[in-house]
């Protein structure tokens, strides 16, 4: 005969165990994907009302703190499956729509509808992107250009334009950066192989060499970043389509 209290042993027995949000979150890379949502939420904000170059600049940082929060993650053994859907809707707000306002609002609102039908293009593919990303997770390659690099050669395009011209831009070079950023579009959801950064090794041992080089690269971008960036971000972006050329000639 069962007694009440082994009815509570098998109702407490019965509880589910808490996970998930119940047990908390770690605060360290969430808070550094916090502030990538929030420089690409500013940016939105300040394209809307004409301050591009603040625009542009905070899509880098955005790119700068994605790229921290989950290498901070994975050295600090703090990755969880909240941590990636944050991180993924994080990645859509900084590197999908405001880019794509950012350019309606420097170029394509030149163009009429077509020009916020490209600027709804890009916001779809990026959305894509990070859907295919966050169900299966790319470590080795890319397969696609991610939407990061997308955002940031767009971003530093306008810094660098800003920062040297002051006049509009015309008609002609307006389709012309209409056209490319179709290209980036269509590359985000294409199958075109990329170098990932994340086989980078920050724990072992590196020749010192390695260092010098580093010390190097942030010399070369202090020196003129807008210019310096761009030309790393172009460089990256069309090695992919490059690399698949290569392939097929030798195939």
């Amino acid at each position: 005969m069962e007694t009440p209290e082994s009815n509570s042993n098998k109702s407490a027995s019965s509880r589910p165990e808490k996970k998930g949000l119940a047990r908390g979150i770690y605060l360290l890379p969430n808070l550094i994907t916090t502030g990538a949502l929030f420089s690409g939420f500013y940016a939105i904000v300040a394209a809307m009302n004409g301050s591009l170059e603040s625009a542009a600049i905070a899509v880098v940082i955005a790119g700068f703190l994605d790229a921290l929060d989950g290498r901070i993650a994975r050295l600090t053994n703090t990755q969880s499956a909240f941590g990636v859907q944050y991180d993924s809707l994080s990645d859509m707000v900084a590197f999908g729509v405001a880019p794509a306002v950012l350019m309606f609002s420097w170029v394509l609102s030149d163009l009429g509808k077509v020009g916020w039908m490209i600027a709804f293009l890009y916001v779809a593919c990026a959305a894509l992107r990070l859907a295919k990303f966050t169900m299966a997770p790319e470590h080795k390659v890319f397969f696609g250009l991610a939407s990061p690099g997308a955002a940031g050669v767009l971003a530093t395009t306008i810094w660098t334009w800003l920062d040297n011209f002051n006049q509009e831009v015309s008609l002609q070079l307006s389709i012309l950066i209409s056209v490319f950023i179709i290209i980036l579009a269509l590359l985000m959801v294409s199958n075109v192989r990329y170098y990932s950064p994340k086989n980078f090794n920050l724990k072992g041992r590196v020749p010192f060499i390695y260092m010098l080089i580093v010390v190097f690269f942030f010399v070369i971008v202090a020196i003129y970043p807008p210019g310096v960036l761009l030309v790393i971000g172009i460089t990256y972006v069309f090695s992919g389509p490059i690399h698949w050329l290569i392939r097929r000639v030798h195939r």
